[in-house]
């Protein structure tokens, strides 16, 4: 059955994907998962090779496509090759994390944040997991009280997915 949902840049895109992960994912996954950390050289790469941010608009660093089909990409490749593990990572920074710097921050965050998270340098974290709640946003405890210029962080986490970068 031939597939309708992907154009030709798509195709393009993901035999430039699967030659990144065959020649720089593949080989180290089971070493990365063994350490329990994807090195930094490889985000600089993701980012280097324009596999980081899709949607940062160019004026901060990415290519500015509003195109969520790069992103299935991404994860069918990540599937196909075996590497999800080790490709977690991106997703959650490409899809879970960058959409809320594009909608709630502001231009001198844009500058200071986006280019780094579109060139692998800055890596997005999250941090929803707590002991006895997995990750039940709304059973959340962790709370963030401002306290002047700065909030105060009070919680427990037992997973942070790309924390350890």
């Amino acid at each position: 059955m031939q597939r309708t949902l992907f154009e030709e840049e798509h195709n393009m895109f993901r035999s430039a994907y699967r030659a990144f992960l065959d020649r720089e994912v593949v080989p180290r996954a089971q070493e990365w998962a063994t350490a329990g950390i994807v090195t930094r050289d490889v985000w600089e790469s993701a980012g280097s090779n324009g596999f980081l941010a899709f949607e940062v608009p160019e004026q901060f660093g990415g290519a500015g496509i509003e195109d969520f089909r790069y992103n299935l990409v991404v994860v069918e490749e990540l599937a196909a090759a075996g590497v999800m593990a080790a490709g977690a990572g991106f997703t959650l920074h490409n899809d879970v994390t960058l959409p809320y710097f594009m909608k709630y921050a502001n231009e001198s965050q844009k500058e200071r944040w986006l280019p780094g998270i579109s060139d692998g340098t800055l890596i997005c974290a999250v941090a929803m997991t707590e002991p006895g709640m997995g990750s039940d946003l709304a059973a959340m405890s962790t709370t963030a009280v401002r306290d002047g210029d700065t909030y105060i962080v009070n919680g427990s986490k037992t997973f942070i997915t790309n924390g350890i970068n």
